[in-house]
């Protein structure tokens, strides 16, 4: 039972130096890819009233523009909800997009997210079809991503993994090998850093 653990902790450990080396690959493949597009993220601040968040989609569906994420949910003040919307084109797309949300009725604030100046997050579950042997590959993974496994059944596992959204695409990169059965993404949530609260930000403090 000793040499059985010893070997199961081995095989992990040498799984964790594959891994490694083939996310490093990835990651840099993917940074190339998307060297040239651009990306904007914006923190919406809307009533909570009902059919505004197809108010502010259908927006984006009638003007042609593209929705790459979004997500939801009351604030502080149950009367407010803050939307986080991640969009792509080119500047002139993105200026045009966000002076388009700006002018809905139920919008009381816009707010770009800015890489350097803001936290994002998303969670991400994922059920992996996985035998016994491959449980050991599986656990090396989630613990380099530090995910969560939070359910395991005889043939599979469920993932929760929560970060930006390179680190949840690699994440699924690496499970090439493995037959992935279904994934649930919430989208990206969006902060500014500092002490500024999007609700009391004028134009003038507003940069695009």
């Amino acid at each position: 039972m000793y040499y059985i653990l010893i070997s199961y902790s081995v095989q992990i450990a040498l799984t964790k130096l594959l891994i490694v080396g083939r996310m490093t690959e990835k990651l840099a493949k993917r940074q190339r890819r998307r060297c040239c597009m651009n990306k904007r993220i914006l923190s919406i601040l809307v009533e909570n009233t009902a059919g505004v968040l197809s108010r502010v989609s259908g927006l984006f569906s009638r003007r042609g523009y593209n929705i790459d994420s979004l997500s939801a949910g009351i604030t502080t003040d149950p009367n407010y909800t803050r939307m986080t919307v991640v969009c792509k084109g080119d500047e002139l797309i993105l200026e045009q997009i966000t002076r388009q949300v700006e002018k809905l009725e139920d919008v009381l604030s816009v707010k770009v997210l800015k890489d350097d100046q803001s936290v994002t997050r998303e969670l991400m579950l994922v059920k992996v079809r996985v035998s016994p042997e491959q449980r050991a590959g599986i656990t090396a993974i989630v613990d380099i991503f530090r995910a969560n496994i939070i359910d395991v059944g005889k043939e599979s596992m469920i993932v929760e993994l929560t970060g930006n959204k390179s680190k949840l695409e690699a994440f699924i990169d690496l499970l090439d090998g493995y037959e992935i059965l279904e994934i649930a993404r919430t989208g990206i949530a969006g902060l500014s850093r500092g002490s500024d609260d999007i609700f009391y930000l004028s134009e003038d403090e507003e940069e695009f």
